[in-house]
């Protein structure tokens, strides 16, 4: 977990404290070799399993895809074996207690330490439930004060709805948790992410792919230290 940042603004802290256990988020690796999984104990849950209680494999990934989409991601996991590229996926699964769950995962390469790509690590967002009005109507009452960040994270909202197809809400969600996670201000985050669109290619088979190596990485190059 992230060290406090006591630098950070009151009214942002409010925001993303109030916010921050709304996104259910969990994390995942992928070894190409022997096609090793290991799972977060919040995506051992998402699936219905208890952590610890379960070793995740390709077949056990799979059986629990919605049959419309299971395909979908079996050929995106050859495209994987095969490239070895940054992803993302839109697709739904069904837990032990068969309760659907539309989720969105972004994964970046995993390398080792002399720069191979061994694999894939990422995030599983689970949207079925997203934005509860409770913690929306905190946002509410504390986005005045955040005024002068509005403009770049309302683009940054843009581009995450534009790139994912997914709702303003489930973009903001995303940005507060990538502003959680890295321990980022998320005015700063916001406007780089803005400012770095220029670097991402635009071809229609590679634009999520590129976007989501952005998403994933875009807070090591925030301003200076002390925009932190």
């Amino acid at each position: 977990m992230p060290k406090p940042d006591h630098a950070r603004g009151s009214t942002e802290r409010t925001v993303e404290s109030a916010l921050a256990s709304n996104l259910d988020v969990g994390s995942f690796r992928f070894w190409f070799v022997g096609q090793r999984w290991e799972w977060s104990d919040e995506v051992a849950r998402m699936h219905g399993y208890e952590p610890g209680t379960v070793v995740p494999t390709t077949e056990l990934l799979l059986s629990h895809k919605h049959p419309d989409d299971r395909q979908h991601v079996q050929d995106l996991l050859d495209h994987l074996l095969h490239y070895g590229e940054s992803f993302n996926s839109r697709h739904r699964f069904i837990d032990t207690q068969g309760n659907e769950h539309n989720v969105l995962v972004l994964a970046d390469r995993m390398v080792d330490d002399d720069g191979a790509v061994v694999g894939s690590e990422g995030y599983y967002i689970d949207l079925t439930d997203s934005f509860r009005q409770v913690r929306r109507q905190a946002l509410d009452d504390s986005l005045p004060e955040l005024f002068e960040a509005r403009a770049a994270i309302e683009q940054a909202k843009g581009v995450l709805m534009l790139v994912y197809r997914i709702s303003a809400d489930a973009a903001f969600e995303i940005l507060l948790w990538r502003s959680q996670q890295t321990n980022t201000k998320l005015r700063a985050l916001a406007a780089q992410i803005v400012a770095e669109l220029d670097t991402v290619k635009y071809q229609p088979e590679g634009l999520r792919r590129e976007f989501d190596h952005l998403l994933l990485t875009v807070h090591d190059r925030v301003g200076r230290p002390g925009d932190r």
